[in-house]
């Protein structure tokens, strides 16, 4: 049966380390019959939460923001799974993921029984050290219900755009894309 997937790309760089895992990882899910979108969150406009607490409220008012999120939360919610590439800086995910992830505290009591990736691309060369990285995507699904983590991606030993392209963490994303 085929699945609605939404992959988050992070990355500040088009074409970047961890875009292309995620580009790999939708090119599998495409050819397993899959319905794929891709939003690469440097094109959308997503602004800091402010800590209003409107979303929070007992009636669920919408983030009186008004910018990209909310486009961008409804596509989580109507996603059977979710995808979510990330370079790592300083050995947790960019700015732009976490900025989005904030943006969820709404509505993320809506997402429930979503499977996850998460695909990262990092200069160092210990993807053991890249597991603080996961501990923080980790630490957002531990606020959601029945959330199932699929798969992890860890392309190491990349910095510079392209240096992803040899590395089996390209062939990783791809095949994980093709079995979800």
């Amino acid at each position: 049966m085929a699945k609605k997937i939404l992959i988050l790309s992070s990355s500040p760089r088009r074409g970047g380390n961890s875009d292309s895992l995620c580009d790999e990882f939708a090119r599998g899910a495409r050819e397993a019959g899959h319905d794929v979108e891709k939003i690469f969150l440097r094109d959308r406009t997503i602004h800091y939460c402010t800590g209003c607490g409107t979303c929070s409220q007992g009636d669920h008012k919408p983030c009186p923001q008004h910018d990209d999120a909310a486009d961008v939360i409804d596509k989580m919610l109507a996603a059977d799974t979710i995808v979510m590439g990330t370079p790592v800086y300083f050995y947790t995910m960019s700015a732009q993921m976490k900025t989005m992830l904030d943006r969820c505290c709404g509505l993320y009591t809506e997402m429930k029984g979503k499977e996850f990736y998460f695909l990262l691309a990092a200069a160092e060369t210990d993807s053991k050290l890249l597991e603080r990285t996961v501990d923080t995507f980790q630490g957002f699904l531990d606020c959601l219900d029945n959330p199932v983590v699929r798969g992890v991606v860890y392309g190491t030993g990349v910095w510079h755009v392209g240096e992803i392209k040899d590395k089996p963490a390209m062939r990783e994303a791809y095949e994980m894309g093709r079995n979800v």
